[in-house]
């Protein structure tokens, strides 16, 4: 479902070089292989453990859906 917010890639020398040395939510480093994830709504690299945690919470139109919330409005 939200499967297609995120584009697969491998962690090359040239994309680590020039594009992403670390996740951008957890800041854990890029190793060269790694597989890292482009999400297409945000504009930023993510690895898979964040890609995975961020995928569980949007909906099929790539955007989060809130929890419930306990306020008034």
């Amino acid at each position: 479902m939200s499967e297609n917010c995120f584009v697969r890639e491998t962690a090359s020398p040239e994309l680590i070089a020039n594009v992403v040395s670390f996740c951008s939510e957890c800041y854990d480093p890029i190793e060269h292989t790694d597989t890292v994830f482009y999400d297409m709504k945000n504009y930023r690299y993510l690895c898979s453990r964040c890609k995975e945690e961020l995928q569980e919470r949007l909906n099929e139109n790539c955007e989060i859906v809130e929890q419930d919330s306990s306020s008034l409005f």
